[in-house]
């Protein structure tokens, strides 16, 4: 390590899964900015495409995009035969594809003595085909990737795995059921998978964001006629002492921290990043 910087991931190659994301795009570009070279994985190659072109433009770092489907282990085969002949062996995994659907998301937050007759309203609604897409997409889309690309990891005794969780992982939030439990799974598996490659060189943490306005969760928290926060959203404003949501930005620097060496006695660990939701008390 060279004056605490994170000079020694220059030259290195990153996977990112979900990488074309609101948070995906932020993190290729601070991984770009500190010379590491990036396969951007999403589902839409085309959007992939896109931003890798505008990263390596702007940062003279080689970085493609590639279309793939984190639940169909054969592609991700395929996609690391690809991305290892374009820019060499993958030395840095991040997770970061995933999401929650309204399918899997109740209508109200809690059942009472008027919503029982109503109770499509709440969790007897749910839509099965909806809660099994969310968690597939954001617990076995951190699994397989892992299996695919971990292995060469292990086999060049060296590599960083990073999985997205969230703070719903420990607090399961109301209305998103399959999204809380897929999280708390990610964890688990997190510290499962860092204790079978400990002895391996291979490092294996999570980053739980708190609460960052995407693609997904945009309906819940925002009013889509007035742009106004939604009640929910007011209510998690008011139970985040920072008193505002997260920036993409606001992950880059734990997700360098992670992959770096400045971290290499540091495996099986999740990081909430979450302006001080997790610290409050709620008075």
């Amino acid at each position: 390590m060279k004056n605490n910087s994170f000079e020694d991931l220059k030259g290195k190659v990153c996977v990112i899964t979900g990488g074309a994301g609101v948070i995906g795009a932020s993190m290729v570009e601070v991984l770009a900015s500190a010379g590491v070279k990036v396969a951007i994985l999403d589902l839409r190659e085309d959007i992939a495409s896109e931003l890798a072109a505008k990263i390596q433009t702007k940062y003279n770092v080689e970085c493609y995009g590639f279309g793939t489907n984190v639940l169909d282990k054969e592609t991700l085969v395929e996609t690391r035969k690809a991305v290892v002949e374009k820019l060499g062996k993958v030395d840095i995994l991040i997770n970061g594809a995933g999401g929650n659907s309204p399918q899997a998301t109740t209508k109200i937050e809690t059942l009472d003595s008027e919503s029982v007759n109503n109770l499509d309203d709440g969790f007897f609604g749910l839509k099965m085909e909806g809660f099994q897409k969310v968690f597939d997409l954001n617990f076995i889309g951190t699994l397989l990737p892992s299996m695919v690309f971990g292995e060469e990891m292990v086999k060049s005794g060296s590599g960083s795995i990073v999985n997205i969780s969230s703070m719903n992982s420990y607090k399961p939030l109301t209305k998103i059921p399959a999204y809380s439990a897929a999280k708390s799974a990610v964890n688990n598996f997190t510290e499962w998978l860092a204790v079978h490659f400990a002895k391996t060189g291979v490092r294996v943490n999570a980053i739980a964001p708190g609460f960052f306005l995407t693609n997904q969760n945009r309906f819940l928290l925002i009013d889509e006629k007035t742009g106004d926060l939604t009640e929910r959203g007011q209510k998690i404003i008011s139970n985040t002492p920072m008193a505002k949501y997260g920036e993409p930005e606001d992950l880059q620097g734990t997700l360098l921290y992670l992959i770096s060496d400045i971290s290499k006695f540091i495996t099986g660990i999740v990081i909430p990043v979450d302006g001080g939701y997790s610290a409050f008390g709620g008075v």
